[in-house]
């Protein structure tokens, strides 16, 4: 839902209030209760924005690609015949 900003043509109060698109618009002022003394203020919009530490980590990472099996040289290496273990005392 949009926040639209509104202005009062008589005392000058200036506010917004987050509407549905099919809501009528506020023509009541708050402050000084004046009957269709509001209009509405066309604005550039803040865009989206996103709060919060790790947002895109969290939410939209990529899942890194596992090896395929049989893929030589992407797993630790370790000896077929045993050689270069170090056998327990």
């Amino acid at each position: 839902m949009p926040t639209y900003e509104y202005e009062c043509k008589k005392c000058g109060h200036r506010f917004s209030e987050f509407q549905k698109i099919t809501d009528q618009p506020v023509r009541n002022c708050p402050k000084c209760r004046r009957r269709n003394s509001v209009e509405q203020l066309i604005s550039g919009g803040s865009g989206l924005i996103f709060k919060g530490s790790g947002f895109y980590v969290t939410d939209y990472k990529k899942p890194q690609p596992k090896p395929a099996a049989g893929d030589a040289g992407t797993g630790p290496s370790t000896p077929a015949s045993g050689a270069g273990q170090k056998k327990p005392d």
